[in-house]
């Protein structure tokens, strides 16, 4: 019969059913926040990868970034930012327009339309991360999104340095 680790004094194994594990926290983190976001703002027509991807245009070089640029940005592959965009420019809200330097791709920009879509889904987004981090002390919320900074910054750079599945 396995004995538990006392949990005053040790830590459980990583792989121990008694202890948090980093995928499902992540996961469930993600899910909770993604579909309480999707409900809030599902009068306007818009989706949460449409506003992270307005969010980044917007906060992106004003004369507009590439769809390369864009998928690194949102963390994404490029089929689905290659679809995502596609959306967003026959709904109004964004524009490709020929790249200066490099005949092949496009930059990408907000237009108006968009430029007002973003601002309503910001306020949501604003309000509901306000409403979310009240979890945390407000002493700590800083260091806790650092902290969770990090460990994004750390899940990319080990999708990075993983093998490239063969097709």
């Amino acid at each position: 019969m396995a004995t538990r680790p006392n949990s005053k004094t040790s830590t459980p194994p990583i792989d121990s059913p008694d202890r948090r594990r980093l995928p499902p926290l992540l996961r469930r983190a993600w899910y909770g926040l993604n579909q309480a976001f999707r409900r809030r703002i599902a009068g306007t027509g818009a989706t949460p990868d449409q506003f992270t991807a307005l969010r980044c245009l917007t906060e992106a070089d004003p004369k507009g970034i590439t769809q390369g640029e864009l998928t690194k940005l949102m963390s994404s592959d490029p089929n689905t930012i290659a679809s995502l965009v596609e959306r967003m420019e026959a709904a109004g809200w964004i524009e490709r327009l020929p790249h200066e330097k490099d005949r092949r791709a496009y930059r990408i920009r907000v237009k108006p339309d968009g430029k007002r879509l973003y601002k309503q889904l910001r306020e949501l987004a604003i309000s509901l991360q306000a409403s979310v981090l009240t979890v945390v002390p407000e002493r700590e919320r800083e260091a806790f999104l650092t902290q969770l900074a990090a460990v994004a910054d750390a899940c990319r750079e080990a999708a990075e340095q993983a093998p490239k599945r063969k097709n």
